[in-house]
């Protein structure tokens, strides 16, 4: 059997093209802006704590642990992963059109023709010598082979490709800014850890001096020198400590628990350094300049690929109104019985086709879908220049909260001082009748809640270096 079909209708469609084409959309590419500020804060330095590992970075072995584990058991960074993997194998995906479509095909059949049909009468009135009619039902024993391939013209499916290829660079960048951030978030849980512990150690050491003084107090009232109310407010004071340990035991357990989430396994013990808190010195802080956000930033880098990838789209979808062109074909064997399938070239059958097809008349289908993808490529736009001024933001602030931060810390240093010093002269000046003992409680009080506080405020201090190097973009090389 033998066909071979070239369409005559190609010079059509090519009339179809030049009708059609005048009506096309016109391109509107849009051009990102990546225009930053020279500086933070009018410096030039170009060095940037960004650049330096994590293990580097933290100094602490327990806490570079507990990263290491979160990286390799973390379950959003392997869902993460997963969605490259993903996206890498959509690239194969829209790699498979630009090639031919090649495949084999084998089929049997069987027709049983009418005889009072057009094809059933001209049979039975053709003189057939005997052994020579047709037989009936009528067989059909096929083997072949078959490509099929569409030309691209316009470049849509290369475009597809690269647009998959973009959109899997984009994964990569987005598994990059989940490594930064969770690297961030276990550090700060950890310093925050610390915190509670030496907050800790503060209330139960104030819980025994407090115990003291009320049992200095019992002695007073034995003297006759205070009333029971001195001994009640004591005992008050000393119940309402010991209901903040409890407080921060729960803290403890609380952020011991998200750890543990974060590093995808069930409760338990956190390995830490329960030194105090306040002797540990804040990592100095070199941020750069502002256009190294546009390197170091993993989502400023996603969203720039996301554009890139929209871009492509609406390339993509403003091909499709123009004319395709397709060619088929196909080799093999072909009889109605298997006793003459392999009788050559009797049962040899061919095919060789080409078609080119276009839009013509109906194409509000591919102008609604272009003009979305236009708007996906506006939204990629904005979403671009807004993960740029986002991230100049967040280093800005973090910037000016060290910076208070550490000025605040010395301040209340020389609070604790003070009032730890007051606490002994309280209690001298209480013993030889020169101060109440509401004295002796509000200073007691006062310095309990100053040493609370620089806890707290170093470890602000701790978490804002954190947080300036995840924001610089720090966390995921």
């Amino acid at each position: 059997m033998f066909k071979l079909s070239i369409k005559r209708s190609v010079s059509l469609a090519y009339l179809c093209l030049a009708i059609a084409g005048c009506k096309v959309p016109a391109l509107v590419e849009v051009h990102e802006n990546k225009s930053v500020p020279g500086s933070y804060d009018d410096k030039q330095d170009t060095t940037n704590i960004a650049a330096i590992p994590y293990r580097s970075f933290f100094t602490d072995k327990d806490l570079v642990s507990l990263i290491d584990t979160a990286l390799q058991r973390n379950q959003e960074l392997q869902i993460t992963l997963q969605e490259v993997e993903i996206a890498r194998n959509d690239i194969k995906f829209k790699q498979q059109p630009l090639l031919p479509q090649v495949g084999i095909r084998g089929g049997i059949g069987v027709e049983k023709v009418g005889r009072y049909t057009s094809q059933g009468a001209g049979d039975a009135s053709t003189e057939i010598k005997p052994g020579k009619e047709m037989p009936d039902p009528l067989g059909d024993f096929t083997v072949a082979a078959f490509a099929n391939w569409e030309v691209d013209i316009w470049h849509k499916l290369h475009n597809a490709k690269k647009a998959a290829v973009t959109r899997y660079l984009s994964t990569v960048e987005g598994r990059n800014f989940v490594v930064t951030n969770l690297v961030a978030e276990i550090a700060n849980s950890y310093y925050e850890l610390l915190g509670f512990d030496n907050q800790l150690t503060i209330v139960r050491q104030n819980i025994a001096l407090q115990k003291d003084a009320l049992e200095i107090v019992k002695v007073q009232k034995e003297a006759a020198r205070v009333t029971e109310l001195a001994v009640r407010k004591f005992e008050a004071e000393v119940l309402k400590t010991q209901s903040l340990e409890y407080e921060i035991l729960q803290n403890i357990k609380v952020t011991e628990n998200r750890i543990n989430f974060l590093l995808g396994r069930f409760p338990q013990p956190i390995a830490r350094d329960t030194s105090n808190l306040v002797n540990l010195i804040p990592t100095v802080v070199n941020s750069g300049i502002p256009s190294q956000l546009l390197i170091n930033r993993p989502d400023i880098k996603q969203a720039e690929l996301d554009l890139a990838a929209a871009k492509l789209d609406v390339k993509i979808t403003r091909a499709e109104f123009f004319p395709s062109l397709g060619l088929s074909a196909a080799v093999g064997l072909q009889a109605f019985s298997p006793t003459y399938l392999f009788h050559l070239p009797e049962s040899i059958l061919y095919n060789l086709a080409g078609e080119m097809m276009g839009p013509l008349i109906n194409r509000n289908a591919i102008k609604a879908e272009f003009n979305n993808a236009n708007a996906r490529q506006l939204q990629a736009l904005y979403n671009y220049q807004r993960s740029i001024v986002n991230a100049y933001t967040e280093v800005s602030t973090q910037l000016s909260n060290i910076n208070n931060l550490e000025k605040s810390y010395d301040l209340k240093s020389k609070q604790v001082e003070a009032l730890t010093a007051s606490i002994g002269i309280s209690n001298d000046l209480f013993k030889n009748a020169r101060a109440d003992y509401l004295e002796v409680l509000m200073t007691q009080r006062d310095a309990l809640e100053a040493k609370l506080e620089l806890v707290e405020t170093r470890k602000d201090q701790l978490n804002a270096v954190v947080n300036i190097y995840r924001n610089l973009g720090g966390g995921w090389k």
